[in-house]
């Protein structure tokens, strides 16, 4: 800030600029406020202002930021329980935002996760395979905030769900074996050359 600049005239600049871009929470603009060396009384007196008119509303902040990290990242709760602390928003503002979340909106955002993530091809079958997609997935959902217990819980439901499509999928001749894992495939020839022997011993 020049030294004859109206250390007013110039947060306010600031502060408008910042709200333009994206909403901000009072903290976020008090520190970019700060970067610029307005003084801190200035910058109380702005923010003051502006809250006064409802420019800066940290609630509705809270609430929006709740529900885009929630939609786009899919982020459980405790994420963004630390985000929104990260920005300067206290507890009981934060809890109150975080209530636009259910449960089971954040069981469904994790499956679609998980599901989304689950690589094609994989043999779940297999012993070690499923273990070793099991740490993957559920360290995914815990870097976003899901518990563990709840992270490996739903990783299991998909999983469990995803090999019982494979076994239930049509596998015909030369028709691609889709989902069927090696192992999968291996169980079902020795069953069927299994079948054929007991016929041949029957003739």
């Amino acid at each position: 800030m020049g030294a004859d600049a109206n250390p007013e005239a110039v947060a306010r600049a600031i502060v408008l600029r910042q709200l333009t871009n994206s909403p901000k929470s009072r903290l976020q603009l008090a520190r970019k406020l700060a970067e610029r060396n307005v003084p801190e009384t200035v910058a109380e007196a702005v923010l003051d202002r502006f809250e006064e008119v409802r420019l800066i509303d940290d609630a509705e902040f809270a609430e929006m930021w709740v529900r885009s990290r929630a939609q786009s990242r899919k982020l459980a709760r405790g994420a963004l329980r630390r985000e929104l602390a990260d920005k300067g928003i206290d507890a009981e503002t934060a809890e109150g935002a975080l209530a636009q979340l259910s449960d089971e909106d954040e069981r469904n955002a994790a499956r679609d996760l998980v599901a989304r993530r689950l690589r094609a091809g994989v043999d779940l079958s297999d012993r070690a395979e499923r273990d070793k997609q099991t740490r993957r997935l559920a360290s995914m959902l815990a870097r976003k905030g899901y518990q563990p217990s709840a992270a490996f819980r739903i990783v299991g439901e998909v999983l469990d769900e995803a090999l019982a499509r494979s076994w239930t999928k049509p596998w015909r001749g030369n028709r691609s074996p889709g989902t069927l894992g090696k192992t999968a495939l291996r169980r079902r020839s020795t069953s069927l050359r299994q079948g054929a022997s007991q016929t041949e011993s029957c003739l």
